[in-house]
């Protein structure tokens, strides 16, 4: 088994009557990249806090580790072990892209000449040796965002903390940050990441957790989490109404949209569930004009698992995933 670059168990914080973690566990093995889930103000943010020796958890809180570290004993040496970059960018306009890095260079004690060899190499690899020189406040989001890793990087942390990083960056930002999430893994750096957006998620994580009202509501891979969720199904458009009326027939258990001659049939969207749909269909002397096969994805479990009030009995759980 990996060993974990993070493990919290019973994670608790509350701020006055406002419980905002209720017991959450954590397990994150490294080089791997962990995405906590959940709507706004559920926590993740604090959660990152927390993890990151920027606020203390609550006094029932449980054993935190952090890249082999205990937090309540050692902070230095958590800090010493990670890097934060976090929803706002922390980056100074005010001064130029190379003078933010060799700040950070300063930051973190290294020698002029040292720091000015990492500030060289993070400002290639970031693809920001050109705009070096130019203020950062000229940079577009995408730009202060790859600024904002690499400054987050001149301490060589092997883990990231990255809460909501790709916020309000266009598409093609956002890939390109993707990119060079995945390329920090492969270096074995470990990566827990906070976002909003499903697909970041499901492009992405090893592993997802979804947060709801202070719990983990369920955790598993993206795989493991679209099964939890009700739902997948056929859809079949025909433009027949008597080709409609014998599917119906054959298909009772479908839901119908008698007045757009559409049936939406329960299905797994596996190849014997297929094959078995079809040769009903058959059977029945019709055959449907289009046909869709819709599975749950994230946007279906993040939904379902968020929308109602947790509860312990309610909630799917890791033990559903086993």
């Amino acid at each position: 088994m990996n060993t974990l670059a993070i493990s919290a168990q019973g994670l608790r914080k509350s701020y006055g009557d406002k419980t905002v973690l209720d017991g959450v566990d954590l397990a994150v093995p490294e080089g791997t990249i962990f995405a906590l889930l959940g709507p706004n103000g559920a926590g993740k943010t604090t959660a990152v806090k927390i993890l990151s020796t920027l606020v203390s958890a609550g006094p029932d809180s449980g054993p935190i580790r952090v890249g082999g570290h205990d937090l309540a004993t050692h902070p230095q040496a958590v800090r010493r072990s990670i890097g934060v970059t976090g929803q706002f960018s922390a980056v100074d306009g005010l001064i130029t892209g190379e003078e933010n890095m060799l700040l950070m260079a300063d930051l973190h004690h290294l020698s002029k000449r040292e720091g000015r060899r990492v500030a060289a190499e993070l400002l290639e690899r970031f693809d920001l040796t050109e705009a070096a020189g130019k203020p950062a406040s000229t940079y577009s989001g995408g730009m202060k965002r790859r600024l904002d890793i690499a400054m987050t990087l001149v301490g060589d942390p092997r883990i990231i903390f990255l809460d909501e990083p790709t916020t309000g960056l266009d598409p093609r930002s956002r890939h390109t940050m993707w990119q060079i999430i995945r390329e920090l893994v492969t270096g074995g750096v470990t990566v827990f990441l906070t976002t909003q957006y499903l697909e970041e998620a499901d492009e992405l994580a090893d592993r997802i957790a979804v947060l709801h009202g202070g719990k983990i509501a369920a955790e598993g891979t993206a795989e493991e989490l679209k099964r939890l969720v009700p739902g997948g199904h056929v859809r079949l458009r025909f433009t027949d109404p008597d080709a409609y009326r014998g599917a119906a027939s054959a298909l009772t258990e479908a839901a119908r949209d008698d007045e757009g001659l559409v049936l939406q049939q329960p299905s797994d969207g596996s190849q014997r569930a297929l094959r078995e749909l079809l040769d009903r269909l058959q059977t029945a002397g019709v055959e449907a004009d289009e046909l869709t096969v819709h599975t749950p994805d994230l946007d279906d479990v993040f939904f379902a698992l968020t929308s109602t009030v947790p509860s312990q009995s309610a909630s799917p759980s890791k033990e559903a995933l086993r």
